[in-house]
């Protein structure tokens, strides 16, 4: 099995394009998912306001539109090309760092710690971006328009809470992204091993079989990650001074009212979602290191 020299600036570029293809295949599903995370509980008697993924996707399009599936976008698309430029970035440093020679293959554990050094690169920008969109997300569906765009959200925190309010959520947002990154990296380098017939590099796979590695590499990194995305979400779209005490608060509410299940609201969104959007990232990831090996191959 032949191996290429890893290179953190091609996965920076690549990384970044791959980004952009995960949003436009996964923003609907993700729209979804945190308004089933962050709805209101019903109260006695009453029916709550969405009866699952298939209800709330429903209740949308027939409120909103098409376009009510992309609210939020404008926010993960600006910042999703850096956050995933330097996610692949952070896995490509982290892997070469790990490399005694070129040529070394990393064990999946060398993989898995590569992967988490990625979530730890990602958050300073995954933060603000993720509680931007979130609040973008949930207003159309409770029927105000207190924020008229991503930059007038920026504006309206930054005068309400100044930086901490655009970073509020960084250490759920730490804490969900780098052991989920860990797994998400591990998984598709595995699935990618897997999938090579003997004699071939990992680096000639199929479409059809990069879709299918970064597709389950979503569905694992998000099987690790959907607890603490329940709890980030809730905490980033909850009225200034609710949980004084952070993510804590959050979970024995949670727990509380709603019991253990309630970590996993939105399961059925985020799995919907993970397997094109993420095949559709690693997809763009590949076909833009090939370009970037053919076009630029002393980088």
């Amino acid at each position: 099995m032949s191996c290429q020299a890893i290179s953190p600036g091609k996965n920076f570029f690549a990384g970044g394009f791959g980004g952009v293809c995960l949003v436009f295949a996964g923003h609907p599903l993700d729209t979804i998912k945190v308004r089933i995370q962050t709805m209101p509980v019903p109260g006695p008697g009453e029916s709550p306001l969405y009866r699952g993924t298939f209800d709330c996707f429903k209740q949308t399009l027939a409120k909103e539109g098409f376009k009510g599936l992309y609210k939020g976008m404008a926010a993960p698309i600006i910042g999703v090309t850096p956050m995933f430029a330097v996610c692949f970035f952070g896995f490509g440093l982290g892997k070469k760092l790990q490399q005694k020679t070129p040529d070394d293959v990393l064990t999946y554990p060398q993989l898995f710690a590569a992967g988490m050094l990625s979530g730890v690169f990602t958050t300073a920008i995954m933060a603000p971006g993720e509680r931007i969109k979130c609040l973008l997300q949930i207003q159309a569906a409770k029927g105000e328009v207190k924020y008229a765009g991503p930059m007038d959200c920026v504006k309206q925190l930054y005068k309400e809470s100044g930086i901490r309010g655009i970073y509020r959520g960084t250490a759920l947002t730490l804490m969900r992204d780098v052991p989920a990154s860990g797994m998400y990296f591990m998984t598709y380098e595995w699935l990618k091993r897997l999938l090579t017939p003997e004699g071939k590099s990992p680096n000639e796979l199929s479409v059809p079989s990069v879709l299918f590695a970064g597709g389950m590499a979503g569905i694992f990194n998000w099987a690790v990650a959907i607890p603490p995305d329940v709890l980030k979400s809730r905490f980033q779209t909850a009225p200034e001074g609710k949980y004084p005490n952070g993510f804590r608060d959050v979970l024995r509410e949670l727990l509380r009212e709603e019991g253990v299940a309630s970590l996993y609201k939105g399961f059925t969104a985020v799995m919907l979602r993970a397997f094109p959007a993420n095949a559709a990232c690693f997809l763009g990831f590949e076909m833009a290191m090939k370009f970037l090996n053919w076009a630029a191959p002393g980088l």
